[in-house]
């Protein structure tokens, strides 16, 4: 079965190889709880309210917790480039949920018996397992320049995939360290063992600019696929392309 929801501001599939409906509706039911708890778009989410002090650090959820605490690394490693808290923009971990959540309904869905499937929210891709026997999932990366051509195929089969780039929503991501639009990048791609890590890595390295590209390949269980302002590509050797 295949079913698509919009939650967090993006389309997010399900695409289930041995599951049912039911399984699916877990999934998504989580994905939508987490966009109420952590989104700063909703006043009485917990991160709008810890934005606005009513909550403690001591009053919050585990969740919220684990989040900020991966957040918190995040900056700390790579000087402050990658923040949650951005000047003029409050309390903002998006960067971390999105691939944090998603993992976790990905995870749900093993849990739930499920062995082949393949989880996207809005270009980052979580899979398991073979949608074919002998054949992995082909996860497209979008050509920074071409909208309709990519610039690698990624055959994974339990695995994450995640790209930062300009071509979404332009330079919407911003250098922690200055307020700034970053420059020197066009995209960034991760390939980890988890959502949550391939795609804060991704937005961490975009943040940093030219000096993202040696952090990302620094990172451990990272594989990295990165273009920058001049159109050079920086391609780690254990990235699963896929040969057509």
């Amino acid at each position: 079965m295949r079913r698509v929801e919009q939650i967090m501001g993006l389309p997010i599939s399900v695409d289930l190889r041995d599951g049912d409906a039911a399984l699916a509706e877990r999934a998504f039911a989580w994905l939508r709880e987490a966009d109420a708890q952590f989104s700063p778009f909703k006043p009485g989410s917990e991160v709008s309210r810890l934005d606005r002090g009513e909550l403690t650090r001591e009053e919050l959820t585990p969740d919220l917790v684990e989040v900020l605490s991966l957040c918190d690394w995040y900056e700390q490693s790579t000087g402050g480039a990658f923040t949650a808290r951005v000047p003029g923009r409050g309390l903002d971990p998006c960067a971390v949920v999105k691939g944090w959540a998603v993992q976790r309904a990905a995870d749900m869905l093993r849990q739930g018996g499920a062995t082949s499937f393949c989880v996207n929210a809005g270009g980052d891709v979580v899979t398991a397992g073979e949608p074919e026997p002998g054949k992995p999932w082909r996860v497209g990366v979008r050509h920074p320049d071409l909208a309709d051509q990519v610039s690698v195929v990624l055959g994974v089969r339990d695995g994450a995939v995640a790209t930062s780039a300009l071509y979404e929503r332009g330079k919407h991501i911003l250098d922690g360290r200055t307020g700034q639009p970053v420059t020197g990048i066009m995209s960034v791609t991760v390939f980890s063992d988890d959502l949550a890590i391939a795609d804060t890595t991704a937005t961490a390295a975009f943040a940093l600019g030219r000096d993202g590209i040696e952090w990302a390949a620094e990172q451990e269980d990272c594989e990295v696929f990165i273009v920058d302002e001049d159109r050079r590509v920086y391609s780690s050797p254990g990235l699963p392309v896929h040969i057509c």
